[in-house]
């Protein structure tokens, strides 16, 4: 399992995610390595199909469940439209979720 998170200089948001992140994946008992993945100009963000800073990619696969239908690429602080409304990081239940779709030994979040 991969875990990437994808930023840009310029955007705070994802300081909190790193911050975040192990704490979470370690409360679920979830042994993976975060990978930081700088995006450096549009380009690249064009090409990584970067959606803005933090990104969360599981296996490659972005946590946001509606991600896949967007294409507003570029060097931008993302927001995420969760359940609970507007935030700069993705919810906990969408990162555990993107975990729980990769390995089947775990059963999915919740259940």
């Amino acid at each position: 399992m991969k875990i990437e998170v994808l930023y840009f200089d310029g955007c705070p948001n994802h300081e909190s995610l790193v911050d975040h992140l192990p704490r979470l994946l370690a409360r679920e008992g979830i042994d993976a390595p975060i990978v930081l993945r700088k995006i450096e100009d549009a380009d690249q963000a064009e090409h990584e199909r970067f959606l803005g800073s933090p990104t969360v990619l599981v296996d490659g696969r972005d946590v946001e469940p509606d991600a896949g239908s967007r294409d507003d690429y570029g060097l931008k602080c993302r927001i995420y439209r969760s359940p609970a409304g507007l935030t700069g990081l993705p919810p906990d239940e969408w990162i555990l979720g993107a975990l729980g779709d990769c390995d089947p030994s775990r059963g999915r979040p919740g259940s």
